[in-house]
């Protein structure tokens, strides 16, 4: 019999490919998707006749209740957040009730209904924030530095501590920045690709940009899912960091992808003080040697790869017309 899942955050960037990777392998994939006035489907609209979606949220518990019932997964996947670090400033509370009560209320729903479902929980490097060790490892402590941060700490523990309470199969995946084509264009790899990918075809002559000195390690989401899947594969539970083990700065990101079209990017970018945040996270590098030796996991797609990818992508989208993001 085909095995289930069940996907919160199916519609993002980590749900599209996580369910694409899930129905390669034969699973029965059911998403959790919030009841909006408009449907936000673009990234699985190629999957939606392929994958069964149950409306539920994150912050209604027995609406996620409902959605495990229905589902009877094997498998659960928690990749439903507010997952926009600056946003984060603007709305702290929502942000603590998606990302820290949010996954107390998955855990619950799974504890009830059945507790030998496997749990993932999506983790974040940014939990790291002014890093006490570089590289990060799956033991280096928390020093978050923005509500975003925070929340996504409270969400780890409190997997760890289902865990070991409860006797479940619950995971965390601390994973670095991962980014793709399905990138929401408000981030700033993404920002930067549209930005190449206009400058390129004559539609803008500058790109506005914060940081540039920020560093992050990037990998491709693609690859990152294969991780979250891994983990839930094991014989114990275990958290894993998932990352390249290579930083790069925001000046290398663009370097590389103004290159890519052949531009100097020198005159087309200009610094804005509204993209700075009031705490910015310091050397962010994680190194993925437990993911490596445990899940056998490596990267598939480097960081020129992954930057190259996404200018092209946005540059086919642009000369296609097409406008979704």
């Amino acid at each position: 019999m085909a095995k289930k899942a069940l996907i919160t955050g199916i519609t993002g960037q980590d749900g599209s490919y996580l369910a694409e990777l899930l129905l390669d392998k034969g699973y029965e994939v059911y998403g959790v998707v919030r009841r909006l006035s408009a449907p936000n489907v673009w990234r699985i609209q190629h999957l939606l006749e392929r994958v069964t979606l149950l409306q539920a949220d994150l912050l209604d518990q027995l609406s996620l209740i409902k959605a495990v019932e229905q589902a009877e997964p094997d498998e659960a996947y928690n990749l439903g957040a507010m997952s926009f670090v600056p946003a984060s400033w603007d709305q702290p509370m929502l942000t603590g009730e998606f990302n820290s009560q949010g996954v107390t209320r998955m855990l619950e729903a799974i504890r009830r209904v059945n507790p030998k479902i496997r749990f993932y929980q999506a983790s974040s490097s940014e939990m790291f924030g002014r890093v006490r060790e570089v590289p990060q490892t799956e033991l280096t402590p928390f020093y978050p530095r923005s509500p975003y941060g925070v929340s996504k700490a409270f969400g780890h523990y409190i997997t760890v501590n289902y865990r070991e309470s409860y006797d479940l199969f619950a995971v965390s995946g601390i994973l670095f920045n991962h980014e793709s084509p399905r990138r929401g264009i408000e981030f700033v790899t993404r920002k930067v690709s549209d930005g190449v990918a206009r400058i390129a075809l004559g539609m803008t002559n500058q790109l506005a940009l914060g940081n540039l000195d920020a560093c992050r390690d990037w990998g491709f989401a693609g690859d990152y899912v294969r991780a979250m899947w891994l983990m839930l594969q094991q014989d114990q539970p275990d958290d894993y960091v998932i990352a390249t083990g290579t930083a790069h700065s925001v000046r290398d990101l663009v370097e590389t992808a103004f290159a890519h079209v052949g531009l100097d990017w020198q005159k087309h970018v200009v610094t804005d003080p509204k993209f700075l945040r009031p705490a910015e996270v310091d050397h962010l590098i994680g190194t993925p040697a437990k993911a490596r030796a445990e899940l056998g996991w490596e990267p598939s797609v480097d960081f020129k790869g992954l930057v190259t990818m996404m200018v092209d992508a946005d540059l086919a989208r642009l000369k296609s017309g097409q406008t979704i993001a």
